[in-house]
């Protein structure tokens, strides 16, 4: 368990040493810019590398899963966690963030370009009106309910997309309450920044029947980007 800034930056050092610059550049950007918009609260800019930094950078880790290679879709990205964390330490792999708040893309775009990240494209969107695409892997920190988030962006997903979705303390509780409906193969992983904290990962596979949205029950098979 990471229960300090330096714990954090250790675990963070000896893992992706050559992105510490990228790293740095964030946290000073985000200090600043959060006088502007609340990008996230204040007390957690005392320990960002613990709450923020290694909080993200562990989806690269936490997994019993392969990570796959290929394109990362964050969706409700905000303030860039996990999404502008995965694209500095993974600076070949794509990185779409996306968020429907015209402020928070800009403040993502800007951070990406100080960091000097040619692998993140910026969307202002809201999930449902994103086109149809699929996604090796689909992150998601605090966005939405569980149930919520497979309704809105299922459509994104191939049975071996891997989601990664940072949950807190209601991490199994959500994956309980999960409708059987929904095909899955999904754990709980435990944090390594927070000891109350959860991790869903898995695969989705379909849905029995017809879901919400009125899409299609299963899902496709695809490579993506």
């Amino acid at each position: 368990m990471l229960a300090s800034e330096t714990e954090a930056r250790a675990w963070l050092a000896a893992r992706h040493a050559d992105a510490t610059a990228r790293l740095d550049l964030l946290v000073a950007a985000l200090a600043e810019e959060n006088g502007r918009q609340n990008l996230v609260s204040r007390p957690s800019l005392e320990s960002v590398w613990q709450r923020h930094i290694a909080d993200s950078a562990q989806l690269l880790h936490v997994s019993r899963e392969t990570l796959p290679v290929g394109a990362w879709l964050d969706l409700g990205s905000g303030a860039g966690f996990p999404g502008l964390v995965v694209a500095a330490l993974e600076p070949e792999r794509p990185v779409t963030l996306v968020d429907s708040r015209r402020l928070r893309t800009e403040w993502l775009t800007r951070a990406a370009g100080l960091m000097g990240l040619s692998n993140v494209e910026v969307v202002l969107s809201r999930v449902e009106d994103l086109p149809d695409r699929q996604w090796q892997v689909i992150s998601a920190r605090a966005f939405a309910p569980l149930d919520r988030l497979l309704d809105v962006a299922a459509r994104f997903s191939t049975p071996d997309t891997l989601w990664l979705l940072p949950k807190g303390a209601k991490a199994q509780h959500e994956l309980n309450a999960l409708s059987a409906n929904w095909i899955r193969a999904f754990h709980v992983e435990q944090s390594l920044t927070d000891p109350a904290a959860g991790i869903i990962v898995g695969h989705l596979h379909g849905q029995t029947g017809i879901a919400r949205t009125g899409k299609a029950s299963s899902l496709k098979r695809g490579s993506g980007r």
